[in-house]
């Protein structure tokens, strides 16, 4: 993928990311982050950069050893640790982190409700937990625009947001259905953005040619990230839930827009 394209669909993300790491990071010392399903370290890797303590638990043992190489290449050290998300609390034990990632992970799951249940065990109180998921509505839309009207409509009927049997996603999420299963872990949604609305509608070439429109693009990205309606029409939600007290939905957001 051109570099200008991958830094505009990260760009929203990693805003967000920084916020929250900023919010929830203790007073003396760096965050304790765990990155489940964190691979081979494309978060990891970048937040140990930054300076905070990283562990990656990972099924995949050569994802893991790939993650140790790259970091070893960048000079920082990335505890990797062999699990599934729902091994959280015996891998780790009770209240080991300030922010867990769990990004890509719940589309695929065999039980995202045990999966979250672990995620929260595992946040410390006045920590959150980002959960980034693949989103039903944009799939039914992107679907829809390459002709596949049947597969857009079974997208959106279906309680899995899958087109068929020929769709390698297992499940899609909405606004509602991520929601729901946060609050469902005895955690609370703080915040929701809407990640790749615009960019993943538009062919890379008009990016990859012009820093300006790549430029533009991040600020259309960010505006619309926190919009009430284009959000869910992102590819992937975003979603930042706490752990202990905090505004909910309604609360306001670091760009100071909504959640709910």
């Amino acid at each position: 993928m051109p570099m200008k394209h991958s830094r505009v669909r990260s760009a929203v993300l990693w805003d967000a990311l920084r916020a929250v790491l900023d919010r929830t990071a203790p007073e003396a010392g760096p965050s304790e982050v765990v990155d489940v399903g964190g691979g081979t370290g494309g978060f990891a890797v970048p937040l140990a950069e930054l300076g905070h303590r990283v562990t990656v638990v990972d099924a995949n043992p050569d994802a893991l050893a790939a993650l140790e190489r790259r970091a070893a290449e960048s000079g920082v050290r990335v505890r990797a640790v062999q699990g599934d998300a729902v091994d959280l609390p015996d891998l780790l034990g009770p209240a080991a982190a300030d922010l867990v990632l769990c990004h890509s992970v719940l589309e695929y799951v065999d039980d995202p409700g045990a999966a979250m249940a672990a995620m929260a065990g595992t946040v410390r109180p006045g920590g959150s937990v980002s959960v980034l998921a693949a989103g039903q509505i944009a799939a039914a839309l992107h679907r829809a625009l390459a002709g596949h009207f049947d597969d857009a409509r079974q997208v959106l009927t279906g309680t899995s947001g899958r087109w068929g049997e020929g769709d390698r996603m297992p499940r899609r999420f909405t606004r509602e259905t991520l929601s729901a299963l946060v609050r469902g872990s005895g955690l609370r949604v703080a915040e929701l953005h809407g990640v790749r609305i615009f960019t993943d509608l538009v062919p890379s070439g008009m990016l990859d040619g012009d820093a300006g429109s790549t430029d533009a693009m991040i600020a259309l990205e960010s505006v619309a990230a926190v919009h009430p309606v284009l959000r869910d029409l992102a590819t992937q939600l975003h979603l930042v839930a706490d752990h202990g007290p905090s505004a909910g939905l309604g609360g306001r957001s670091p760009r100071g827009h909504t959640a709910g």
